[in-house]
């Protein structure tokens, strides 16, 4: 009886811890299922799913018509999780020769501890599926074998990315530049404009099975937002002649480098901006440090004779001299016990300022600078903006060099009026012929028309500052007297065109060698205007350390005409009709001209 009894209390105590064990069981099934169920989905989701950056595609850049000078195109990257590759020897063997490596090449970055390398970049979307591809065919033949699936190839993550393409290749390529490896700006407008070019990036996310994507799973969690895309002043068909051209001089003359720069003088709006020699940006073996400069806006060189505009404007301003003005010009003159003279031997001669300014006579620049004044003389060079930005919007813009009065030697008076002593960029002497060709009033030279946001709508960008140098009564007087520089009596008939008033300035200067930190080769340069009467169009030509011939007129001259004369039957701009206004180069012609007038009125 007693044993019976033990036996119950046993099965009693027995039943009872089983459902004490049962009744725990069911609350920890309770907290799995009900309590913590989507802490572990949650967690499940974060070691199954792997997030990546959705790249933003960068603004498109156009010309003033619409054209695109610079565009992305879709692509793709490749990065590998070294972690989850299991057999780098195998993948490498697989995957390298699609991406046109040996495996050897591949085999390091698909080797390690690290999460993510990227292998392969900008891509075509074909190139990945073929890798996609290849990795399958190969995994579904491993898993046949022994221990396959320790030996499948996992890890490739493929990337959404844009190609930075250039339609118009070397057309362009100084002025609108590259973008790095990161997708960002690294040169011209590319990089000047980035903060506008640049898109947002996004995120997506997919489902990560064994080390690759899950095919289907990929979703977007963060939608990336596009650049905007902005509108330059350029117009590509001025942009095709004037690179043509100014490669071709500097082919020709076997120059270091050239530049020419086409401006409306009211707008401040660069029509065409072209450098030789240049590269071709959707081929990275053409690109050099040295090409990526601009050297419209990146090269200082001191402007010879064309700075002599300054001077007698200057002057005019000033009511020291009149467009005829008599000036006795020898062949030199010393000033501060240094000996200064022309570039062609002469005997002394009675010049007007126009022909002074039309034979660019050193020396009476010299006698100009000095009724000017050291002060003065500064003060308009500042007030053409020379020593200080143009404010372009184009990147590594130098202010040039414009040295204080204080600092100025006695030789500095007398070289700066003709044109040495100191630099400026092409774009800043493009500036200053504008200046006379507007009237007197300076507008900063821009590049930028407008920007266009992802709907399509086009906003204008802001005017251009502008200031007045010179009364309308000098700037017109000065545009008078530079059509003697064109004419057969001065030094740039080269520039001339038939049924065309033009007006402008040759510029033949010593340049000087950082180098040797002396003067070795020459400037060549010339800038005009046309109509003379009403300009429309400002040109800038400048040829870097030609090799022989090397004159401002001879070189440069003909570059302006040509590009000059595609411009104004490009626009329609009809030949002058006008009468001249003709001051007269020398003391003996104006004295012909007093004799006639009495005549005629006796």
């Amino acid at each position: 009886m007693n044993q019976q009894l033990i036996v119950q209390d046993r099965i009693r105590k027995i039943v009872a811890i089983a459902v004490v064990i049962f009744l725990l069981f069911g609350l920890r099934l309770i907290e799995i299922q009900a309590i913590r169920a989507s802490g572990y989905v949650k967690k499940a989701e974060v070691e199954l799913s792997k997030s990546a950056t959705l790249l933003a595609p960068r603004g498109t850049i156009y010309d003033i018509n619409g054209v695109e000078l610079a565009r992305s195109i879709s692509a793709m990257n490749i990065a590998v999780d070294q972690t989850v590759v299991n057999d780098p020897a195998a993948a490498a063997k697989v995957v390298a020769p699609i991406l046109n490596m040996t495996p050897s090449q591949l085999q390091p970055d698909l080797t390690g501890e690290r999460r993510y390398v990227l292998i392969a970049k900008d891509i075509t979307p074909e190139t990945w599926r073929q890798v996609n591809q290849a990795i399958k065919d190969y995994n579904t033949q491993i898993l046949k074998t022994k221990d396959g699936i320790g030996k499948r190839i996992g890890g490739f993550v493929p990337e959404r990315s844009f190609i930075r393409d250039y339609p118009s290749g070397k057309l362009t390529s100084s002025l609108i530049g590259i973008t790095n490896d990161q997708g960002s700006g690294a040169s011209g407008i590319e990089s000047s404009l980035n903060s506008l070019l640049a898109g947002t990036n996004g995120k997506y996310i997919y489902a990560n099975g064994r080390g690759n994507i899950i095919p289907g799973s990929e979703q977007v969690s963060v939608e990336a937002k596009s650049g905007t895309s902005v509108r330059l002043t350029i117009d590509r068909d001025v942009q095709w002649v004037a690179q043509n051209a100014i490669s071709q001089a500097v082919a020709s003359s076997r120059a270091e480098s050239g530049t020419v720069i086409v401006m409306d003088p009211k707008t401040g709006a660069i029509l065409a901006q072209a450098s030789a020699p240049t590269f071709d940006p959707n081929i990275s073996s053409t690109i050099t440090l040295n090409k990526l400069r601009n050297p419209a806006v990146q090269e200082v060189y001191e402007p010879g004779s064309t700075g002599k505009v300054i001077t007698v404007a200057a002057a005019l301003q000033e009511g020291l001299v009149t467009p005829q003005s008599i000036f006795t010009i020898p062949y030199k003159m010393k000033v501060a016990d240094e000996y200064f003279h022309d570039h062609e031997k002469h005997p002394t001669q009675r010049l007007t300022t126009t022909g002074l300014l039309a034979v660019s006579s050193n020396t009476g620049s010299i006698q100009i600078g000095q009724k000017l004044g050291k002060e003065t003389l500064y003060n308009y060079l500042r007030k053409f903006g020379i020593g200080q930005s143009t404010n372009s919007k184009l990147p590594g813009e130098s202010a040039g060099i414009l040295h204080p009065v204080k600092e100025w030697s006695g030789t500095s008076l007398p070289t700066i009026a003709f044109g040495q002593g100191y630099s400026l960029t092409a774009m800043q002497s493009t500036s200053v012929f504008a200046t006379i060709a507007n009237d007197g009033v300076r507008v900063s030279p821009s590049i930028l028309a407008g920007v266009v946001d992802e709907s399509g709508k086009y906003t204008p960008a802001k005017e251009n500052e502008s200031v007045r140098v010179l009364s309308s009564q000098t700037a017109s007087n000065m545009r008078a007297m530079m059509e003697s520089v064109v004419s057969s009596n001065g030094t740039a008939p080269a520039a001339a065109i038939s049924g065309y008033r033009i007006a402008g300035k040759t510029g033949t200067a010593n340049r000087f060698n950082t180098a040797c930190k002396c003067y070795s080769g020459y400037t060549a340069s010339f800038i005009g205007f046309a109509p003379a009467d009403q300009p429309k169009y400002v040109i800038s030509v400048t040829i870097q350390d030609p090799k022989g011939m090397h004159w401002g007129g001879a070189l440069a001259g003909p570059v302006f005409k040509k590009v000059m004369s595609f411009v104004l039957q490009s626009e329609r701009v009809q030949p002058t009709t006008a009468p001249v206004t003709t001051f007269k180069l020398t003391e003996a012609a104006l004295k012909d001209v007093k004799k006639s007038t009495k005549k005629a009125g006796a």
